[in-house]
């Protein structure tokens, strides 16, 4: 890491964030709310719409979940609709709309007769409280909390540990993961934060990252980004292509398609965020040797400046 780090106490013996955190939380924010994935269950925050759609998206790629979510809510708009409804018939409908594991509907209906018998209707908003329904686990019951009623802690699951794991260097231990995910998450922000470090595993840092593609928020404080290594506790070998040079000579020729020409300080910020040091002018201007070498770009010594274009 390129910046301090905040006392070791903070976040027990796990590596500390940067000790910019306020900056590091921001960024993914305003990352999160300038643009994402328009998923229909994140425009609302009623429990019962957001228990389907965390239900349904158990081993279940969300595109295929959306159709479902939306025709479960036509046939059971409310927790007592599920209530009252025939248990054959929701099951019926599960795996009519291949969502797998049966068991996940009888839950659903159950947890269902529970809210409207034992909680006179009205949802638990605690994620303590939410784990008593029928087949809520700790995940979803904290998702719940987090979305529904911005009462959860910080939610920790399979993209979210890559995130942690890459950025700022958490090793693989489950209690390490729950310690800086929590200190991570700003206090009484548990829905967008949530869903944005979620987001972030899901649209930037993939298994095959797209850092520089997907605009990632935490490039300026990355490990995985600075080290080029990209492994992570779900990546057991690191990609072949993310951080390669093959990867940067293709953003090289991509972006001088969009200019007639340009300087090597002016191409070099355009196709990594960390231009500089050792990713400077001399590791640059040894890329594009590379490519006119190839026969794919024109180098030009002007003045003191080294100007770059694509060859016709």
């Amino acid at each position: 890491m390129t910046d301090g780090h905040a006392s070791s106490l903070e976040t027990g013996d796990a590596p500390a964030l940067p000790e910019d955190v306020d900056d590091v939380r921001d960024a993914l924010i305003s990352w999160y709310e300038a643009d994402h994935r328009d998923f229909p269950w994140r425009r609302t925050d009623d429990p019962y719409e957001i228990l389907v759609s965390e239900v349904m998206s158990q081993q279940t790629q969300l595109g295929r979940v959306v159709e479902a979510w939306e025709d479960f809510l036509d046939e059971w708009p409310t927790a007592a609709d599920l209530a009252a409804a025939d248990r054959s018939d929701v099951v019926s409908f599960w795996s009519g709309h291949s969502l797998g594991y049966n068991n996940r509907a009888k839950y659903l209906h159950e947890a269902a007769r529970q809210v409207i018998e034992e909680y006179d209707g009205e949802f638990p908003r605690s994620p303590d409280e939410l784990s008593e329904l029928m087949g809520v686990g700790p995940y979803t019951a904290n998702a719940v909390a987090s979305f529904a009623f911005n009462n959860g802690d910080a939610v920790v699951d399979t993209n979210v540990k890559r995130v942690l794991h890459r950025a700022f260097d958490v090793p693989d231990d489950d209690d390490a993961f729950e310690r800086v995910a929590q200190f991570a998450m700003p206090e009484g922000e548990s829905k967008v934060w949530n869903n944005a470090i979620m987001e972030l595993g899901g649209v930037a840092c993939e298994k095959t990252p797209t850092c520089d593609e997907s605009g990632c928020p935490w490039r300026r404080w990355c490990h995985a980004y600075e080290t080029g290594d990209f492994t992570a506790p779900d990546v057991p070998t690191q990609p072949s292509f993310e951080g390669s040079r093959r990867q940067f000579r293709g953003r090289v020729v991509r972006t001088l398609g969009e200019y007639d020409e340009l300087e090597l300080d002016e191409l070099g910020p355009r196709i990594r965020v960390d231009y500089g040091g050792d990713y400077g002018r001399e590791w640059l201007r040894e890329l594009v040797s590379d490519l006119s070498a190839d026969g794919l770009v024109n180098v030009e010594k002007r003045d003191d400046d080294t100007v770059v274009r694509l060859r016709e």
